[in-house]
This record gives structure tokens, sequence and C-alpha cells, in this order.
């Protein structure tokens, strides 16, 4: 009896398309803490999905069958061309950004954010070992760089200045 890779082959071809997209986009950003009157979220999608978790150092795609990490575009909320920068002053306003995806157990990456009010630059920190949430953030994807500060990405700043700003205590 002669068998044929046809069934396997288009089988492969129609669950390729949603293991690709297994890992979840970003649903829902909320942001907490600093001097904020009460949580911040975002959940429109033509925003939300601009911030991918699986986007920067740690991630790559396919391209002509070999895996290109992707490191060298901004992506999650951090300008990530710009390498690791120096921590921000002491005494910023902190914020948590969590962004909620649609994978389960956990869902959650998040990161700490800082505005500088003196210089206008915006600072992301991803959690490192000794912070509660380093082991939720790698189970989503280890990046080799927990633990660091970069600046925050232009495209970010749009959209959380404004809002922090609107929501903020002090303003």
């Amino acid at each position: 009896m002669k068998r044929t890779c046809v069934p396997l082959l288009a089988t492969t071809l129609l669950i390729a398309p949603s293991f690709l997209h297994a890992k979840g986009n970003t649903i829902r950003i909320i942001i907490t803490g600093g001097d904020l009157a009460a949580p911040i979220e975002i959940s429109d999608l033509a925003i939300t999905t601009q911030f991918h978790v699986w986007a920067g150092p740690g991630t790559g795609r396919m391209v002509g069958g070999k895996t290109l990490v992707s490191q060298d575009e901004p992506g999650l909320i951090i300008d990530w061309p710009g390498g690791i920068v120096e921590p921000p002053p002491k005494g910023l306003q902190i914020y948590n950004v969590s962004l909620v995806t649609t994978r389960t157990n956990p869902s959650t990456y998040t990161v700490r954010y800082a505005i500088d009010p003196a210089t206008k630059n915006g600072y992301v920190y991803v959690p490192g070992k000794a912070d509660p949430e380093y082991r939720d953030n790698t189970w989503l994807i280890y990046r080799g760089n927990e633990g660091n500060w970069f600046n925050a990405w232009s495209e970010w700043e749009k959209v959380a200045r404004p809002l922090i700003a609107k929501n903020s205590r002090s303003r």
C-alpha cells in the first residue's frame, strides 16, 4: 500500500499559522503605581497590538529558513536599538506596566516605566532575578538582558505620557 504525504502537508499548512501566533497578542495594557489616582487600562486593540511582548532580544522570526533575532527594532515598549542605559535619577515616579497577552498561565509580562521631568526622557526597566515579576516574565520570554534599564520607545511615549498626565494626582 502506497502512502502519500499530501494529507500531512495539508495538515501542517493549516496548523502552522496558529502555531506561529501561539505566543499571543497583547490585548490589554495596565499602568499602575507612581502618582496615579487610579490604574490606567488600555484595551483598544489598535493600540495594544503595537506593543508586542515577543519583540526585541530573545525573539526571532524565520526568513529563508533561518531564524533571525529581531534585536534591532523597537518593540514591547522599549527602544531596543538604544541598548542598556544608566538607571534614571533616583526619586522619579515609577509605574508598573503590565502587558496582558492571549497566552495563559501566565499571560502577563510586566516592566517598570519612569519619566524624568527634567530631561523628558522615558525609561523602562526589565525586571531581574531579584524582582517578583522575573519568573512570570521569563516563563513567557527570556531576553538575556533582564535587570537593566532601557530608553522607552517613542511610540509608547506618545500613548503613555498623555494618559499618565491626565490621571496623575499631582496634575
